[in-house]
């Protein structure tokens, strides 16, 4: 069984904490001292991170030309996207992090700092975005809904009778979170640009 496979047996089996940015991330795992793995998936790329009492202690990438452990994984590591983060026990951690050890853990904190931008993408534009948060097909009233960019509230509104939210933002990859009355966030990551003005959003 390679590190790959092994990551994804553990985390099968583990607590599902949450969705997060980078920058988020870093700051969780640091503030609770965390022991626990964050995965995101890109297309056939995947990225994992393992964190050993709230550092991070390694890192692996993977795509179709194989797979890049420790420092070299870390340059892939961006801040752009969203990691799914699972609670680990501290002993697996360590026996993980033996294969695949960051040791220029500056690195990721950098990468924090700028996003590379994504090529044939149009950077510029403002407009208003409209989400729709339905169940069941049916609008869904007083929902409390957020939208993120590069770890960043930019907008917080409660839904109407129609379901729906608006927010004047500029063209981009967002992440928007809707809060239930029980308190249940969901993300959802979205495009916004001339061609996406309009979300539906299913809890």
């Amino acid at each position: 069984m390679d590190l790959q496979e092994l990551l994804e047996n553990i985390l099968k089996g583990s607590k599902y904490l949450g969705t997060y940015s980078l920058a988020e991330l870093l700051t969780l795992t640091a503030s609770r001292h965390l022991n626990a793995i964050a995965v995101a998936k890109e297309g056939s790329s995947k990225y994992y991170l393992a964190f050993l009492n709230g550092e991070p202690e390694g890192a692996l990438f993977v795509d179709t030309d194989g797979s890049l452990f420790g420092d070299k994984a870390v340059v892939h590591i961006r801040g752009d996207r969203d990691y799914v983060l699972c609670d680990v026990k501290p002993d697996i951690i360590d026996a993980l992090v033996m294969g695949c050890r960051i040791f220029e853990k500056e690195h990721i904190r950098k990468n924090v700092m700028y996003t590379v931008p994504e090529i044939g993408r149009k950077s510029q534009g403002i407009g208003v975005v409209t989400l729709s948060v339905r169940r069941e097909k049916q609008p869904q009233n007083g929902v409390r809904v957020s939208i993120r960019k590069d770890g960043k509230i930019v907008g917080s509104d409660i839904t109407t009778g129609n379901g729906e939210v608006s927010f004047r933002v500029m063209h981009g990859d967002y992440v928007c979170l809707v809060q239930e009355r029980t308190q249940t966030v969901t993300h959802f990551p979205i495009i916004f640009d001339e061609s996406h003005p309009f979300h539906i959003l299913d809890i």
